[in-house]
């Protein structure tokens, strides 16, 4: 194993640098074969918890700093996303982005309104701020159907934000990119789940 997680996986480099490490992290902590009943209720012999890899310190460093080079050419104004997948990875975007000098704002979206105080769907925002005439990157940690990040978007779309783009993890190439490119979303990934078979 020592021998695989030295060696660089070709579509781990390029544009945004080698990020191999951050696959074998991935491969080593939060991927699994078998058979399992995925969220949206599909079968399926590849399994993402990328939850171990983001609570990693060194996963959540290099799953932030990947988001961050692919954030910062989009030239967006907040990253946000739907409650739990999306909070690990765009907290560490924001920490991340500060440490660096390139500060990008965050929000997350709850999956229903709270039920006391402001009873806010949209999260993390100043009592001044506003997602109004914002352009608006909607983060997720795996994208299957694009039902979850679709959610996000509408909420954000709802609270007059511009949103075009969305950033994944992984992507599991099981129909989101084109689902969302009906809603007008691109849909960016670190890595494909077949990088990972």
């Amino acid at each position: 194993m020592a021998a695989v997680a030295m060696m660089r996986h070709p579509s781990a480099m390029g544009t945004y640098g080698d990020e191999s490490e951050l696959l074998e992290l991935i491969r080593t902590r939060s991927f699994r074969l078998g058979k399992f009943t995925l969220s949206s209720g599909l079968e399926s012999d590849l399994y993402f918890n990328l939850k171990p890899t983001m609570m990693d310190p060194r996963g959540a460093h290099l799953s932030a700093q990947a988001f961050l080079a692919r954030i910062l050419v989009e030239g967006v104004d907040y990253v946000g996303g739907l409650e739990m997948g999306a909070v690990p990875i765009i907290a560490g975007v924001a920490t991340i982005s500060d440490v660096q000098n390139t500060p990008v704002r965050t929000f997350f979206v709850r999956k229903e309104a709270k039920k006391h105080g402001t009873k806010d769907v949209i999260e993390g925002l100043g009592a001044q701020e506003s997602l109004s005439g914002k352009r608006v990157l909607i983060a997720d940690d795996v994208a299957t159907t694009g039902g979850s990040i679709l959610k996000a978007i509408e909420e954000a779309r709802a609270a007059g934000a511009i949103v075009d783009v969305a950033l994944v993890l992984v992507d599991r190439e099981e129909g989101a990119e084109a689902f969302l490119h009906d809603h007008g979303i691109r849909l960016l990934s670190v890595f494909k789940a077949s990088e990972f078979r």
